[in-house]
This record gives C-alpha cells, structure tokens and sequence, in this order.
C-alpha cells in the first residue's frame, strides 16, 4: 500500500502524469519529450528520475540516448488515465506525438525515396553477402515469400529465383516501383511489391512460408510490432529471419542511413521473437565488418 501512495503522490503532479501517458503509448527520449512538451532539459531529466524511481518507468540505452518507457503496475495505470482525463494538455501531448511520428516516418521514407535506384552501389552496414549466405544456408525449401523491408529487392530477386512466390514489402513508394521493375525487366513474374509498413504489412494472416526482415528491423518505429506483423502472416511451421546489426554506438547512422534504431542486443533480439510467439530461436553474430566502425551483423531464426 504504501508503494501505491507513493505513486499516487506522485502523479498528483500534472508534468510528471503527462509524461507518464507519452512513455506509455511510445518509448521516448529526454529530447523527444522537450519536443512534445516543450520544456527544459533539467526539468524533464528530474522528473523522469523521480518517475524511474519509483518504478513508473524504466529506461534502455539506444546509442547516446536512454529511451524511456513506462513500467507502472497496470491498476495504477487505471487510476492515471483516469486523472489525464481532467489535465486539459494530455490532448496537446498526444497530438505532439503523432506529429512526431510522422516527422520520424516521413524522414525515414525520405531517405529511401532518395535511395531507390542506387541502393545496390552504394555502402550500407551490415549488408554483407556472407551474412545472407548464413540466412539462406538455413532455408532449404520454401514456397512463399515475404521479404519485409526489401528496398529495390536484391535479396527478393535472388529468392525469386527458387520460390514460388516472393512478396516484397517497401514504405518507399520509389523504391517499390524501381523493384517492380527491375522484376518485369529480368522476368520475374513471381516477385510482386507493395508499398507497406514493415509494423502493418500488406499480408493476408497465415499466407507465408517465410518472411525475412534484412537489415530492416532497425528502421521500424516499433520493432516488436514487426516482428509480431510477422509471425502473423507465417503459416504453422513457417520461419522468420531476421539479419540486422548488433547494437552498437555509431550515432551518424541515424542521419547517414535513416537508422530509427542502433542494432539491437543479441539478447533483445531473442527475446522480441520470444514474446512474438516463436519457438527453436537461434542468434548468432553472422558477421563482423573490419572497418570501422566495425558493424556487426546479427542473425536471428525462429519458427511458429
């Protein structure tokens, strides 16, 4: 009880409630936070640690920013939403954070658009034909396809070479229709695009022998819905691979490569898969590039 009044106590304090409601709904950092509400640095950190404190929230580090989430018990998150309902600014704050979704989403689709046509020719980390060697040792026999995140879709034309249907999901429009056509130009009637969100994709449930997210989860705004997308669309006995990097510090790669997220922990990454439903997941470290800043590649295999 007197965790609960302690808690309770807390968010008698209007910022701090606020706060709470946005980590609930989006893991957000401090700069985020300043953003969607529009005050100081210091006065968000001392509330977020009261907030941590007390167990409301907890935090995870993403390259040089902790990014928070909120952790309170659901029956005292009852309670809060009830309270928001009477703080005239919660509606504010939600508006904020959709606008800035959209600005992370928009700057990501940008980044692709820009891309489309020369994505093969130019350096992108962790996109290493050793580490799809790894992935596709591991898939002997598949008939439908689902490559989430596929880009201009070198990796779905070489899979359209054995399967029997490739499905190529792309949030760029550009990039979706330079892939369609590089399919029509080498003959590939059995690789189709559409133009998706890797959290959403356009894929009837339970459709898919085999979905593959290629050095695409670290762009998806939440990556356990993607991994949930899915495990949905795949069939009883169906796999998922996922090849992405190992969480690392390189912070340029937000702006160099549209990167939402710096890798992922080898530990993460087993577990997202684990809470997704997968079952016989295995990880390893696929590859590791000796330039700096020496990325690694993770691969990941789990199957319903």
């Amino acid at each position: 009880m007197k965790s609960m009044l302690k808690s309770l106590k807390l968010l008698a304090d209007p910022t701090r409630l606020r706060i709470l409601m946005l980590v609930d709904t989006e893991a957000l950092s401090v700069a985020d936070l300043q953003e969607i509400l529009g005050m100081g640095q210091s006065r968000i950190s001392t509330q977020l640690s009261q907030l941590k404190t007390a167990g409301l929230v907890s935090d995870e580090r993403s390259g040089k920013h902790n990014m928070y989430s909120c952790s309170a018990d659901r029956n005292l998150m009852e309670f809060a939403r009830l309270a928001a309902e009477e703080v005239a600014e919660v509606t504010q704050d939600k508006a904020a954070l959709r606008h800035l979704l959209r600005k992370r989403k928009d700057s990501a689709r940008a980044y692709f658009d820009e891309l489309a046509g020369r994505f093969g020719k130019d350096y992108v980390p962790g996109r290493s034909w050793k580490a799809l060697a790894e992935a596709l040792i591991k898939v002997l026999n598949y008939k439908t396809v689902a490559d989430l995140g596929a880009g201009e879709g070198t990796l779905s034309q070489l899979l359209a070479q054995r399967a029997e249907k490739v499905i190529a999901v792309d949030l760029s429009p550009k990039m979706v229709d330079y892939g369609q056509k590089l399919a029509l130009e080498n003959g590939l009637s059995n690789l189709e695009y559409r133009l998706g969100d890797l959290e959403e994709p356009p894929i009837r449930e339970r459709s898919v022998d085999l979905a593959i997210l290629s050095q695409a989860l670290h762009h998806a705004e939440h990556p356990q819905r993607a991994i949930d997308a899915a495990y949905r669309m795949l069939k009883a006995g169906g796999r998922l691979i996922v090849l992405d990097l190992v969480q690392h510090q390189f912070e340029e790669a937000r702006e160099l490569y549209g990167d939402r997220w710096l890798g992922f922990p080898e530990g993460t990454l087993a577990r997202m898969l684990e809470r997704a439903g997968f079952d016989q997941i295995e990880t390893i470290v696929a590859d590791r590039e000796p330039a700096p800043p020496h990325f690694q590649t993770l691969l990941a295999i789990g199957v319903k």
